[in-house]
């Protein structure tokens, strides 16, 4: 009696060598986007590179070979600046009025979206379109009126409260436009357990909003932040002498040492670093705060 043996089929290789082609195939996306993309990053890096690599140099290099390397590389010009008193003054000006800016537009930005995310009240509506009406007026419209406002009838020019109040006043439409759908997003049913549990209004907003909107409150914050960091026209204005702040300090310097384009190089780049830094470190955070005010 003879036994017949059946071999297991074996699968054919078709698939895998069709699945191991396509692998080996671009799946990252369109190369044209790809390329576009950067050469929209070289466009925007490029100038900050070739600043931060002209500190490096010497004027005679720069006006030899612009376009190349340092060839010796110089820190000359960065130590200089560091170096400098006038520096550090308009860094400390510069802290203090984006400090104070900021937290006056998180602690009155919340305090303000908390009612128009939360509370149903007839107006709710036509006030948050109040808000929303402050995007369309940048502080520059009305730089004149302020600088006279604020010079002759309050006694803040020169001061850092002078340049601070109004950037948050400017900063505050953008900050409850973001937190309202954010503090709107968080779940009643929080609020209505919090309340069964004699917890007030104003204690859920303390004890329990205010930390579950972490998120967004950093955004806002570090826009805030940022803003003022760059701010020019206002505090050109209104401050003078020791009070200026970093830009202003970078056009002074500019214009006395106008003949001095690799120190004026390092002065710009030494002055971007702490806001560059500063939105680097939070971009994460950012990213999460607009996505919540998205999702609400």
């Amino acid at each position: 009696m003879t036994t017949s043996t059946q071999t297991p089929a074996t699968p054919t290789t078709a698939p895998s060598r069709r699945r191991r082609g396509s692998a080996g195939r671009f799946q990252g996306g369109n190369p044209v986007v790809y390329a576009v993309a950067f050469l929209v990053v070289c466009a925007t890096l490029g100038p900050v590179v070739y600043g931060v690599l002209g500190g490096f140099r010497s004027n005679a290099q720069l006006a030899d070979a612009p376009a190349s390397l340092p060839d010796p590389w110089i820190f000359s010009n960065y130590t200089g600046v560091v170096t400098d008193p006038s520096f550090w003054q308009y860094t400390l000006n510069s802290v203090v009025v984006a400090v104070v800016t900021t937290a006056i537009v998180v602690v009155f930005g919340v305090m303000a979206a908390y009612p128009l995310a939360r509370y149903a009240f007839k107006g709710r509506e036509v006030l948050f379109m109040v808000f929303v009406a402050g995007l369309l007026f940048p502080a520059t419209v009305a730089v004149v009126p302020l600088f006279i406002l604020l010079t002759q009838n309050f006694g803040l020019g020169n001061t850092w409260w002078g340049v601070a109040l109004p950037q948050a006043a400017f900063a505050l439409p953008m900050t409850v436009v973001i937190l309202r759908p954010f503090l709107k997003a968080l779940p009643k049913e929080l609020e209505e357990a919090a309340q069964l549990d004699g917890t007030s209004r104003i204690g859920f907003f303390w004890r329990i909003l205010i930390p579950l909107s972490g998120p967004g409150m950093v955004t806002v914050g570090v826009l805030a932040f940022v803003g003022s960091w760059n701010a020019y026209l206002l505090p050109l204005l209104l401050l003078q002498g020791d009070m200026k702040t970093l830009p202003l300090g970078v056009a002074d310097f500019s214009s006395e040492h106008s003949s001095d384009t690799a120190g004026v190089f390092a002065f710009t780049t030494l002055a971007m670093i702490p806001a560059l830094v500063f939105f680097l470190a939070m971009q994460k955070r950012i990213v999460n705060g607009l996505q919540g005010a998205v999702k609400g």
